[in-house]
């Protein structure tokens, strides 16, 4: 089945030097662009993270420090990536828990403005655990009747993720072939931002999923508390949780003076 698209999709996967939001970078990007039309585009960078790799996730990836050495840095790709999935909707093997949001980061650390609202983010692994209960590799294996013989390989891992998605709606009748349903399917719990430190109440209003605020209201803490919004600013949260949080708190004071 071809995906019923109003607009390109970028389907990427990141091999990175860890799993922490804030503080990884990435080591490897592949980007699969599908357009309406069908046509598609294949693009792979090895970057240079600026920081060391550990040797325990180059024993998941493969990729060492003397490889990405003399690669460029995320900061001198960054434009070029952003213009390539800009028009784009996204999609990813948990991309919504951790590519989009450790892209987002990398993102705004070379101050290239990177924003999802108008676009939709299809999480693959959601669907599939939804479905199924497993694991990209059995994924390839149980919707395309494949081995993934370069399972953590950027560019093995997007493929697969293309073709199962589009797998998964030949199977299952119930997917409508509409990205901004496939979006909803996919999304776990609402998020302001994409760590998950700033949800949606069942008001549509932002609050605190975390620490001694969890379930209050943004707008009535960062009133009541005003120190908060600096401690989390000072603090190690990610960029793009910060950049929320001070929308928020400027929206707040627009009001005010409106």
């Amino acid at each position: 089945m071809n995906l019923n698209l109003t607009r390109p999709i970028c389907f990427f996967d990141l091999e990175t030097t860890g799993v922490n939001v804030a503080n990884d970078r990435i080591v490897e990007i592949s980007v699969l662009k599908v357009f309406p039309n069908g046509k598609e585009e294949k693009h792979t960078w090895l970057v240079n993270p600026t920081i060391p790799i550990p040797p325990e996730t180059t024993a998941v990836h493969g990729i060492k420090d003397e490889d990405v050495a003399d690669k460029p840095t995320f900061k001198e790709l960054a434009t070029e990536i952003n213009n390539l999935i800009k028009d784009s909707d996204l999609a990813g093997f948990n991309s919504n828990r951790f590519d989009i949001p450790l892209l987002a980061e990398e993102m705004l650390r070379a101050e290239v403005d990177f924003d999802m609202k108008n676009r939709n983010a299809i999480d693959v692994q959601t669907i599939f655990h939804k479905m199924e209960q497993r694991t990209l590799s059995a994924a390839y294996k149980f919707y395309c009747d494949q081995n993934l013989d370069d399972a953590h390989s950027a560019e093995a891992d997007t493929i697969a993720t293309y073709e199962v998605l589009k797998a998964q709606l030949d199977r299952y009748d119930e997917l409508e072939n509409n990205m901004k349903t496939l979006a909803e399917f996919s999304a776990r719990k609402k998020f302001a931002d994409f760590a998950g430190f700033i949800a949606y109440n069942k008001e549509g209003e932002e609050v605190f999923s975390f620490g001694k605020h969890k379930g209050k209201k943004v707008e009535d803490v960062l009133e009541n508390e005003p120190g908060y919004f600096g401690w989390i600013q000072n603090a190690d949260f990610p960029l793009y949780t910060k950049k929320v949080l001070t929308g928020i708190k400027l929206r707040k004071l627009n009001t005010k003076l409106s």
